[in-house]
């Protein structure tokens, strides 16, 4: 744990060598206190605001901004650090599709700035305390900030889905099959089936959830792929389209290019000329 302000001042190489966006394989979870973020996150560029919260998790491509005014907790753990009843509760926080930036309640942003804030201490405490009362400490603090930002406006559930625990349950697994299957299964059915529904229940949860159509939600997460694929790891389109289960690499280009503008070697050529 470290703060946004020491992490530019040991990368004070800018701007002669500014990062290359990058697959994270740790959560990153930074509080702005001072000043504002720009952060890219799965190239789209974030700004955070004094008070929010930027949540980076692994699987997510990012790409850091020149330093600015931004100031505040820089918290990163790995994934593992969770026990599987804290994964559990905090599902609505560290799923695929959650948001990137945070606004906490009011009522809740002195008490998590100061969690925040605590948490440093501790991890700068080393030597303190017993080390096994430290790392209880930390891991007691991060469960307490996390569960609490959990329940954050922007993850709270409105709508037929707040109303409906049934459906919103339905869309949580058909998200976490999603994550495992996006590469091989395309359709609405393929997933009802794995989930035991039928297809007009997974349809129902998924608009409750998202406004949007099974079938949208999947060609979302096989664009993010391909995005990233074609980016960061410089695979070529037809790599790309077998990857993702694409019988031709021409219907992956016409694929793409409906939705993003442009052909997969042309966003490529973009994302390498930028650097982003």
């Amino acid at each position: 744990m470290s703060t946004v302000e020491d992490f530019f001042a040991e990368h004070d190489d800018w701007p002669w060598h500014p990062p290359h966006p990058g697959r994270a394989t740790f959560h990153y979870l930074i509080l702005v206190t001072e000043g504002e973020l720009f952060h890219d996150v799965d190239h789209v560029t974030r700004t955070v605001a004094r008070g929010q919260w930027l949540w980076v998790r692994p699987g997510h491509v990012q790409c850091w901004h020149p330093p600015g005014t931004a100031r505040g907790p820089f918290i990163l753990f790995e994934p593992d650090v969770l026990t599987s009843e804290i994964a559990r509760l905090l599902a609505p926080l560290t799923a695929h599709e959650a948001p990137a930036v945070l606004s906490p309640h009011p009522d809740d942003a002195a008490w998590l700035r100061q969690t925040a804030l605590q948490l440093l201490d501790e991890h700068r405490a080393l030597g303190r305390r017993p080390l096994d009362v430290h790392h209880a400490l930390r891991r007691s603090l991060l469960e307490s900030l996390l569960l609490r930002l959990a329940n954050s406006p922007d993850l709270t559930p409105t709508g037929a889905a707040a109303g409906n625990t049934g459906r919103g349950d339905t869309y949580a697994r058909f998200v976490d099959s999603l994550e495992l299957h996006f590469r091989e299964l395309h359709r609405a059915a393929d997933y009802a089936r794995l989930l035991g529904c039928s297809v007009r229940t997974l349809s129902r949860a998924t608009r409750d959830a998202t406004g949007r159509r099974v079938r949208e939600v999947i060609d979302e997460r096989r664009l993010l792929e391909a995005r990233r694929l074609l980016g960061d790891a410089d695979w070529d389109a037809r790599a790309v389209a077998v990857h993702l289960g694409f019988g031709d690499p021409a219907n992956f280009g016409r694929f793409f290019r409906s939705r993003t503008g442009l052909t997969p070697a042309a966003f490529a050529a973009r994302e390498a000329k930028t650097g982003r």
